[in-house]
Order: C-alpha cells, then sequence, then structure tokens
C-alpha cells in the first residue's frame, strides 16, 4: 500500500513538472512569436521605402538628367540614327 502511494505521488510529480515545462515553453514560443511579427512588420516598412527610394532613383527624367550633366550624352539627331533590321 505505501509502494502505490509513493508511485502515485511520484507520478504526479512528474506530471505537474511537465505540464509546468509545457507551459513555460509555451510561453517562450509565444513571446518568439510576437517578437518575430515585429521584426516582420519592421522589414515590410523598411521594403516599402525601398521601393519607394528605387522609384526615385530610377526615374527616366532622373536618369535622363544625370546622364545629360555627367555623362554628356544627348539625344541623336533624326540623321545620326540608323535602325538595323535582322
Amino acid at each position: 500500500m505505501m509502494l502505490v502511494t509513493l508511485v502515485l505521488i511520484v507520478a504526479c510529480l512528474v506530471s505537474a513538472l511537465a505540464v509546468i515545462t509545457a507551459t513555460q515553453q509555451t510561453r517562450e514560443q509565444y513571446a518568439r512569436l510576437q517578437q518575430l511579427e515585429r521584426e516582420q512588420n519592421q522589414l515590410q516598412t523598411e521594403w516599402g521605402q525601398l521601393l519607394l527610394e528605387e522609384s526615385a532613383w530610377s526615374s527616366p527624367a532622373r536618369v535622363e538628367r544625370l546622364a545629360v550633366e555627367r555623362l554628356d550624352m544627348r539625344l541623336p539627331d533624326v540623321d545620326e540614327v540608323e535602325v538595323i533590321r535582322p
């Protein structure tokens, strides 16, 4: 009788420790999930800003202006254009 009681007490303790461990792991994983969601939101915001910046840097008017100012490029005259057909 004493052995059965001891086994049941040990089983209850093991079960309680398992519940505590599972609860703690759940809390840790939930905190990690929240951290990752915050990071995802920050990265999405940064991605949107980078897309806006890319569109500003690659606008045709800006590219043309820089080509003229920095590279001394110009549009060719009509008689300088040659059409090459395959």
